[in-house]
């Protein structure tokens, strides 16, 4: 009885095992089927690649002139505004140069009035001579005259040798004062305009001087590094008191005005149906919980391989038909605060909807 008892027992515990097993079973079937035709009809309609990274400027911040640096106003991995002082230079012996060049500009500002001067003075003597003219002129007719009437009495004898001598003497004294007056005249017209000349040179010269001034302005502009944008930076390769040359790179800045975007790298048999505008899904590894958007702004107009170093050269005869890849450019929509969790190089999954258009 006892035996018979224990042998009812285990055939039901079997026969709920059995069941259980097979409720599981077909749970776990069912779910599989649905995962497997989920996933079918999901890549029936898209197309996607997890060959893709978040990608945005990262550009170098370079010294334009040669100097010690004084102070270093960031810190790597700093968030900066645009205008932000980065680093200082030392502008001792550029702030001279300026000087310099300031007080040549004063140094030929001033000639040019020394000039301007003397062309005023030389207007007032070619006045004073054409007056001079005039006086001369008049002197010279009256000398004239009083010669031609002498010279009638002269010779109708009723005058004497020496009244002629004396008469022509007069005349040639008023002729010769008269030239004079003229020549003292074209002279002073002579010197105004050799002033005037000198002046034209040294206006250019003033130009010259204002270029070299402003030259300098902008050489003791530059010793004083700012952020060119809004941005974060990046490593900084400098110490205070280093000498850095121009062209230097001080440090990299990543620029967040410009935006940031995926580059994805499909297979040259996924993008038939893919064209500029279309709306793309980004999941980032680093965030799988949250889905970014983005809209395709350029595909590729090579292969990738095509712009690496070394491009393959298939005419070797050794050649291997491999899938190529063909990058294409996503510009990321979103609030830009939103994607400032996104950094450079974070791998992505991307999907793309086959729907032709």
């Amino acid at each position: 009885m006892s035996n018979t008892h224990t042998n009812t027992n285990t055939n039901k515990t079997d026969r709920m095992i059995s069941r259980i097993t097979t409720v599981v079973a077909s749970i776990v079937v069912i779910c599989l089927a649905i995962w497997g035709i989920r996933t079918l009809l999901h890549q029936w309609k898209y197309e996607e690649t997890n060959d893709a990274q978040v990608d945005e400027y990262i550009n170098p911040v370079v010294a334009k002139v040669t100097g010690y640096v004084e102070s270093i106003r960031f810190e790597e991995n700093q968030e900066v505004k645009k205008g932000d002082t980065l680093v200082v230079i030392d502008n001792s012996e550029y702030a001279a140069q300026q000087q310099e060049a300031d007080a040549a500009l004063l140094n030929a500002k001033a000639q040019v009035s020394v000039v301007q001067s003397g062309v005023t003075t030389s207007s007032e003597s070619a006045k004073v001579y054409r007056s001079q003219i005039a006086a001369a002129k008049a002197k010279l007719r009256n000398q004239e005259q009083e010669y031609d009437r002498y010279k009638k009495l002269y010779d109708a004898e009723s005058a004497t040798r020496q009244q002629m001598e004396k008469v022509e003497a007069a005349l040639a004294v008023a002729r010769s004062e008269y030239n004079t007056a003229i020549d003292a005249y074209n002279a002073a017209l002579a010197k105004i305009n050799d002033a005037r000349v000198q002046q034209n040179a040294l206006e250019a010269e003033i130009k010259r001087r204002e270029a070299v001034v402003k030259n300098r302005d902008l050489t003791v502009s530059y010793t004083v590094i700012t952020a060119p944008y809004d941005g974060k930076m990046g490593r900084r390769t400098i110490q205070p008191g280093q000498l850095i040359q121009a062209g230097q790179t001080l440090a990299y800045i990543v620029d967040w005005e410009a935006g940031k975007w995926v580059v994805a790298n499909f297979k040259e048999t996924q993008i038939r149906h893919m064209f500029i505008g279309e709306t793309a899904s980004i999941v980032v590894d680093a965030f799988p919980g949250k889905t970014f958007t983005g809209k395709i702004e350029s595909l590729s107009g090579a292969t990738g391989s095509r712009f690496s170093l070394l491009p393959p050269d298939n005419a070797t005869g050794n050649f291997v038909k491999i899938a190529q890849r063909i990058p294409v450019r996503i510009r990321l929509n979103g609030n830009p605060e939103e994607l400032k969790a996104l950094s450079a190089g974070m791998s992505v999954n991307i999907s793309v909807s086959k729907t032709r258009r």
